[in-house]
């Protein structure tokens, strides 16, 4: 006899997480229903089942419990609002008003909606849970491997990420020969190696380090890289990339962004912190 698994609320922002989730359900026969965030996911290639701004907090809740969702995952994207400019409900005038005083950081805030939506009665879970096979594993993915020089810079960067995650401010750095080249903030990791592409020396390329902050909450916003992440990191000249193994999604497959640093002559590595 199997019990079958609580229906899926998907709270979806921007990227390819939230269309990875209804995937995942349907080859699991799981009961899900998609809530698109307005102005975030994308309505071309999403499959949601309705769309609500991130204002709109009572008729969000409403929607999921006339549904009967038992379980919520949040994906995907969302830019921090401007509360101020926002039309909110009566529902979400007080759910912001109970998050407004210990929300700070990113994680800080993360975590205070999380306890709210659990306060409306719904149990949120992390996407890792459902896409476990996601997961970056331990070691060197492709036929690339760091030296010496990457393997310090790699040392450093994990030392930094880890700090500016502790300051509840981002998740990755770049290090090229022990200097932190640039640390990620509001702008993501995209827009960071982008950055970082002016600023390098002229010595072997640096390395992109990405690990979860060290207090943060791992059912929302883990850390993600993909094939994208590695052409970007190419054409920035960096050599390498090394994530937190267990703790970042691999969006595209190890197996795929093995291949593609495998084109581009970069390493990609997890490392068990």
């Amino acid at each position: 006899m199997t019990t079958e698994m609580p229906k899926l609320g998907i709270i979806a922002g921007r990227g390819a997480l939230p269309g990875l989730l209804v995937a995942a359900c349907k080859a699991t026969h799981r009961h899900h229903f998609v809530l698109g965030l307005s102005g975030f996911a994308d309505p071309a290639v999403l499959p949601a089942d309705t769309w609500l701004k991130i204002s709109d907090v009572g008729k969000a809740f409403a929607a999921l419990k006339a549904t009967q969702v038992k379980e919520i995952v949040l994906a995907g994207g969302v830019q921090r609002p401007n509360i101020s400019e926002l039309k909110i409900d009566l529902k979400g005038a007080a759910f912001f008003a109970r998050i407004a005083g210990r929300a700070l950081g990113d994680d800080g805030l993360l975590s205070a909606v999380i306890a709210e939506i659990e306060r409306e009665g719904f149990k949120v879970v992390g996407a890792d849970s459902i896409l476990v096979h996601l997961l970056a594993p331990e070691g060197v993915l492709g036929k690339h491997k760091p030296d010496d020089d990457a393997l310090s810079d790699m040392r450093r960067g994990f030392e930094a990420a880890r700090a500016l995650g502790a300051a509840d401010v981002g998740q990755a750095v770049i290090v090229q020969q022990g200097i932190v080249l640039g640390v990620e903030a509001a702008e993501g990791t995209d827009a960071l190696i982008a950055r970082c592409k002016d600023l390098r020396m002229d010595a072997p390329g640096g390395v992109l380090v990405k690990t979860k902050k060290p207090q943060q909450e791992r059912r929302a916003d883990l850390p993600v890289v993909g094939i994208t992440t590695v052409r970007n990191a190419k054409a920035a000249g960096l050599r390498g990339i090394a994530v937190e193994a267990g703790n970042t999604l691999m969006i595209d497959g190890a197996e795929q962004i093995a291949a593609a640093a495998d084109a581009e002559g970069l390493f990609v590595v997890g490392v068990k912190l």
